[in-house]
């Protein structure tokens, strides 16, 4: 039997150099750009993902959840946003390849999960912002298919025990958008996947 959680830091390794990737396609004024993400523009979406890295980091040395909501907002991208982010993919990678990491229970702010269960949601995560990153500077959006792949046919084991989840049908929303609209019968996985994570793949930009 496959183990869902097979060859993670890959995974996640893949999907961190696909955000940089668009990350170093930004213009200077797209900075302030607006994303699917209502919320954030891309240099607010781009320190999301620079300060989650770095958040999980905090969680695997005994970090709590107060703690990386406190913090989820707190600039950490500085004069040089895609360093910034190299650098905390880095030490991301490294903080969950140490011994014990991937066993290790964190005090995640959707419920206790082992480091690696925080893993397979922070790639999930990576991936999905790809898309909203590519989306809001009219760049290539296609996302890697066996990312998208193992996304889309492990997403309830990815998210498993979660107090909020995009598998479920009643939740708060407060980490997960809500699908909207319905897709054509023969909709692609990636458009698929993103619809299921509250994202509209089919809309124009």
């Amino acid at each position: 039997m496959v183990n869902v959680f097979d060859g993670l830091i890959d995974r996640f390794l893949l999907a961190s150099s696909e955000f940089e990737r668009k990350l170093q396609a930004v213009r200077p004024e797209q900075w302030s750009w607006p994303t699917p993400c209502t919320e954030w523009n891309v240099r607010q979406l781009a320190n999301h993902m620079t300060r989650g890295n770095l958040s999980y980091v905090r969680l695997l040395q005994g970090g709590d959840s107060a703690e990386f909501l406190r913090l989820r907002d707190v600039d950490a991208l500085g004069a040089d946003p895609v360093g910034a982010y190299v650098s905390s993919v880095r030490e991301c990678a490294r903080a969950f390849g140490q011994d014990g990491a991937m066993q290790r229970v964190l005090d995640y702010p959707l419920g206790p999960v082992t480091g690696r269960q925080a893993l397979a949601v922070r790639t999930t995560d990576s991936t999905i912002h790809t898309w909203d990153l590519a989306r809001a500077i009219s760049a290539e959006e296609s996302l890697d298919a066996g990312l998208v792949a193992w996304i889309d046919e492990h997403l309830a084991e990815i998210y498993a025990g979660l107090a909020e989840t995009p598998t479920a049908a009643e939740t708060t929303h407060r980490f997960f958008a809500a699908p909207e609209g319905t897709l054509p019968h023969d909709a692609s996985q990636q458009s698929r996947l993103l619809h299921r994570m509250g994202r509209t793949p089919t809309s124009s930009h």
